[in-house]
């Protein structure tokens, strides 16, 4: 029996191969017999072909990557199914497809049924084409497009551990601070969370009190008060608080206060340091204003009222007095608004007069107001140390009336009286002129202390300590004898004296006393420059007093000692070096004390809160020339205030003075060159006993010019108050007989 499955193609039935005469007909379905049901047809076993195309198909739809749908693009109408084949025609089908199968083993490209058909039509031949020997069309090959990227879903099972540890991450800091907050520093935070809720308070400390030697006070603080308003409760009633402030507070006007108080925010300061009974007044001004808006309130609902004057508050502000006016002034100096110093002591001293402020922290709700009964701290202030100065208020308003006077009497634009203690250093008076009052208005210009802070060539009074450093030298002694030429030639300048004269016999006292320049030079040209320059720094030119007062000038002296031989001369007899008073003073205090140089003194004492002293630790006491040498120049100074003097306008009577004027050159900071003077006096009393030191100096005096002329008055007076005062006791002795010229047939 033949296997039919293979490629042999099925027998033919007559009149059902194709191409031959008329298409075939479609086979007439066979009516069913009554024995058909009986029958059970077996199914078709697939066939070869069958199964590799499904295969075929399969790898095609796994392979070729999803259609895209295209919104234009219309999807291909499905193809008609073939009506199903006869039992006649499946033998055709069989074979047909055999041949396919056959075809594409072979390389070659099948056939479609339709093509064959359109082609046995239009020649109108049912004979089949022969096949024709031409190489099969190599297969076109197919573009392997890429499978699109494809969105990959989370897994969810790691999305819920992320969020589990993200929380656990969370809640973990949220433990972590509740165990810092509680566990760790619980009081700090608690603290922290009250002082939030807290309102601190400044408590100020008292400034120290400034006073005389005495107790006389010149600087204190007084009870004050600062005006503050919070503009959301004066803003409604601004303008009628500030017709009741506005005539009782200087410096402000009503235009300032109402802007003031009409602003935004809840603190304002409407003045500073006013007096306790001025803001009595105001009180009692804004309580009788409120007594007839209070009657109008009545009976009428809130939001009808008229808004109460209210909204001033206040708070501690303590001012700085003065009860003795200009006393003292340039001394003591002066303290800004925010109670800290300006000027004077009130500046060089303000860390040991300010004390230390406290502070008080109340609990507040949130309108700032204070709640009753809750947790509150003072820190209590630390007041400031009071300071005792060794001025005199009485000798110091004596000498300041004197200066004043002197001033105007010779239209000088300054001038300046110290008085010092011989023994002490203590300075007793320290007045200038101009001055100003501290409790009345000033400019910055008032402000300055000339005393220490203004520089000038002292001119003869200099003198003095040249003829101490020579007679400690032992260049020179009372005995020494000079003739003074009219002038000298110094390095090819010439030098004169202030008075025109020949050639003259004089003594080295005579050379003081009538304040010879050029006899001065000739007795300095004797000692070598750097042993002179030595002496000039032994009694404190060029270096500061020690007193630490702000502004000091330390003068100026050439640096070095390898001077020129010019100027040394214009040194010796006071120019060429400038000094200020209170440098001059001290140096001719030396002498007055035996030769012992006493660093100046202006603080006495620290006076602490409980009332317990502390003094004032100065540099220690040197000597600087001999007692012998000053002895000599005491005598030599006597001379000057004798009838025959300089300055016999100086002496006192029942007291024995010894002294020195002064007339110099002063540069004039317009020209650059010397153009104006400066006239003094320096002397200490009782010359034998010496217990005050008075400096008087005058700068640019107008008129007859000579420091015995114009300053010996004012010594006069300012020394003679100082003895009575102190009841120093006249020594009784007279003034000497010492001669200033000598005879050329004698010597």
């Amino acid at each position: 029996m033949t296997d039919r499955r293979g490629n042999e193609p099925p027998p033919r039935k007559r009149g059902a191969a194709p191409g031959r005469g008329n298409p075939p007909s479609k086979a007439q379905p066979r009516r069913p017999s009554a024995t058909d049901s009986a029958r059970t047809t077996p199914q078709r076993p697939e066939s070869t072909r069958e199964r590799l195309l499904r295969k075929a198909r399969e790898e095609q739809e796994r392979a070729a990557p999803r259609p895209v749908k295209k919104a234009a693009a219309k999807r291909p109408a499905p193809r008609k199914q073939a009506p199903s084949k006869t039992a006649a025609q499946k033998p055709a089908a069989k074979k047909t497809v055999a041949k396919k199968t056959a075809a594409k083993k072979a390389g070659e490209r099948p056939v479609k049924k339709s093509a064959v058909k359109k082609s046995a039509v239009k020649k109108g031949s049912g004979r089949k084409r022969p096949p024709q020997n031409r190489p099969a069309p190599r297969p076109k090959k197919r573009k392997v497009k890429k499978a699109p990227r494809m969105l990959r879903l989370g897994r969810p099972a790691l999305r819920l551990r992320m969020t589990f540890g993200v929380m656990a991450f969370v809640l973990s800091l949220f433990a972590g601070r509740l165990v810092l907050l509680q566990g760790v520093d619980p009081d700090s935070y608690a603290q922290a969370a009250a002082t939030e809720n807290a309102q601190r308070y400044v408590l100020h400390a008292n400034r120290g009190t400034i006073e005389d030697r005495n107790g006389v006070e010149l600087a204190v603080t007084e009870d004050a008060v600062a005006i503050t308003a919070d503009p959301q409760q004066t803003k409604p009633v601004a303008q009628q608080l500030a017709a009741i402030l506005a005539p009782k507070l200087p410096g402000t006007t009503t235009a300032k206060l109402v802007a003031a108080m009409s602003r935004s925010g809840r603190f304002e300061y409407l003045a500073r340091q006013v007096s306790p009974t001025i803001w009595t007044t105001i009180q009692a001004e804004i309580k009788a204003a409120n007594v007839p808006i209070a009657e109008q309130n009545k009976g009428k609902p809130k939001e009808q009222q008229a808004p109460l004057l209210a909204g001033l508050y206040t708070e501690e502000d303590p001012i700085r007095s003065h009860p003795n006016g200009s006393i003292a002034a340039t001394v003591v100096g002066v303290t800004g608004a925010d109670g800290k110093g300006l000027s004077g002591l009130e500046y060089g001293l303000n860390d040991k007069l300010s004390g230390k402020d406290g502070q008080a922290m109340y609990e507040v709700d949130a309108k700032g107001n204070k709640i009753p009964n809750a947790n509150h701290t003072v820190q209590e202030p630390k007041p400031g140390l009071g300071v005792q100065l060794t001025l005199d208020t009485d000798l110091q308003y004596v000498a300041q009336r004197r200066i004043e006077q002197a001033v105007k009497q010779y239209k000088a634009s300054s001038g300046t009286v110290i008085v010092m203690d011989v023994a002490s250093g203590e300075l007793m008076a320290m007045a200038n002129y101009p001055t100003f009052d501290p409790n009345k208005k000033y400019t910055s210009a008032d402000l300055n202390n000339p005393a220490l802070e203004r520089s000038y060539e002292p001119g003869s009074v200099q003198k003095v300590v040249t003829m101490a450093a020579l007679a400690d030298a032992g260049i020179i002694d009372l005995n020494t004898k000079l003739q003074v030429p009219g002038s000298i030639d110094v390095q090819r300048r010439i030098i004169k004296d202030h008075w025109s004269h020949a050639t003259m016999n004089l003594t080295i006292s005579g050379v003081i006393a009538k304040s010879s320049n050029v006899g001065t030079i000739m007795a300095a040209q004797r000692m070598p420059i750097p042993q002179f320059v030595k002496y000039l720094h032994d009694f404190g030119f060029g270096e500061p007093t020690g007193l630490n007062f702000p502004g000091e000038t330390r003068g100026l002296l050439t640096p070095g000692d390898e001077w020129p031989e010019l100027t040394r001369s214009n040194v010796a007899f006071g120019q060429g070096l400038s000094v200020n008073a209170v440098q001059e003073a001290a140096a001719v205090n030396a002498v007055a004390n035996g030769g012992v140089y006493v660093p100046p003194k202006l603080v006495r004492n620290y006076i602490e809160a409980n009332g317990a002293t502390v003094p004032n630790q100065t540099a220690p006491a040197r000597r600087v020339v001999s007692e012998k040498a000053a002895k000599e120049v005491t005598t030599m100074m006597e001379a000057v205030t004798a009838k025959k003097g300089t300055a016999p306008q100086a002496a006192i009577d029942g007291y024995l003075v010894a002294g020195k004027t002064g007339t110099a050159q002063q540069v004039d900071p317009k020209t650059g060159k010397y153009g104006k003077w400066a006239t003094s006096f320096a002397g200490f009393a009782p010359a034998d006993n010496p217990r005050f030191v008075t400096y008087v100096v005058l700068h640019d005096p107008q008129g007859a010019r000579g420091g015995g002329l114009q300053g010996g008055p004012v010594f006069r007076d300012v020394m003679s108050y100082a003895l009575q005062k102190y009841v120093v006791p006249p020594t009784g002795a007279q003034q000497p007989n010492i001669p200033l010229t000598w005879s050329s047939a004698k010597r």
